[in-house]
C-alpha cells in the first residue's frame, strides 16, 4: 500500500466518502487519482496514489477520482486509461455546472458561481468517456458539510464574508479582486438587510441541500 500524500488542509466530507465505499463495492486495490481522492477511500482497501493520471497506470480492481476532473486537460484521455487500467468500478465524485448557478450565491457573486461552472466538465462529458453502464447518484451537502466549496455554506451564509473560508474555494481564485469585493459586499449588505433570510432563511434549517455534488459510477469493464 503507498503511503498517500494528504492534503492536510482538507477533510473528505463523511457522507461522500460513504457513497464512495458503497459505490466502491468488493474492489480490493484501488487507484486514487490525486492525493486528494485518498481521503474518500476506505481504510481496507489497498491505495495507489496517482500523482500524474496522463502517465500509463498500474492494474488496480478500482479506481477513485473525486473532485480533481475539473483539473484535467484532458479527460477523455486520462478517463479512457483508468478504465484500461481497472477490472471493477470507476468511481468519479464531482459537481454539476448545470447546477452550481443554481446556488443561492449566483444572486451575489454571479462571476464566481459562472467561473466555477466552466472549469466543471459536464456530467454527460464523463459518462461518454467512461463508457459502458455509467450511473450517476446525486449526494445532498449535509448541514454540517466539511467541504469548501459554497454550497456546504448554504445554511450558513456568514462563513462567506472570512476570506479564509474563501480562500479554501478554488472557484473565488477565479475572479479578479474587484468582482471578489463586489461580490462579498453585495453578500454582506444582504445579510445585514435581512434580504438574505427573507429569501433563503428557510435553508437555516435545512439538513441537507440538493446541489450540484454528484456520484456517476462505471461498473465492470466490459470485455469482448
Amino acid at each position: 500500500m503507498s503511503t498517500p500524500g494528504a492534503d492536510t488542509d482538507h477533510r473528505a466530507e463523511p457522507a461522500f466518502a460513504r457513497a464512495v465505499a458503497k459505490a466502491l463495492g468488493e474492489a480490493r486495490t484501488v487507484l486514487a487519482l490525486g492525493a486528494g481522492s485518498v481521503q474518500y477511500l476506505p481504510n481496507a482497501v489497498d491505495v495507489t496514489t496517482v500523482e500524474d493520471p496522463t502517465a500509463p497506470l498500474p492494474a488496480a480492481d478500482a479506481a477513485v477520482a473525486a473532485f480533481c476532473v475539473q483539473d484535467w486537460s484532458d479527460p477523455e484521455r486520462v478517463l479512457a486509461e483508468v478504465r484500461r487500467a481497472t477490472t471493477g468500478p470507476v468511481v468519479v465524485l464531482t459537481r454539476d455546472p448545470a447546477r452550481i448557478a443554481e446556488h443561492w450565491l449566483a444572486e451575489y457573486a454571479p462571476d464566481v458561481t459562472a467561473a466555477d461552472a466552466a472549469r466543471h466538465p459536464m456530467l454527460d462529458r464523463i459518462a461518454a468517456a467512461l463508457g459502458d453502464e455509467v450511473t450517476t447518484t446525486r449526494l445532498p451537502v449535509p448541514f454540517t458539510s466539511v467541504e469548501r466549496f459554497a454550497e456546504a455554506f448554504y445554511a450558513r451564509p456568514e462563513r462567506l464574508l472570512d476570506a479564509d473560508v474563501r480562500r479554501a474555494d478554488p472557484a473565488w481564485g477565479l475572479v479578479d479582486e474587484m468582482s471578489a469585493r463586489r461580490s462579498v459586499a453585495a453578500l454582506r449588505s444582504a445579510l445585514e438587510t435581512g434580504a438574505w433570510d427573507d429569501r433563503y432563511g428557510h435553508l437555516r434549517v435545512q439538513p441537507a441541500y440538493d446541489g450540484s455534488v454528484a456520484l456517476l459510477t462505471a461498473g465492470p469493464r466490459l470485455t469482448s
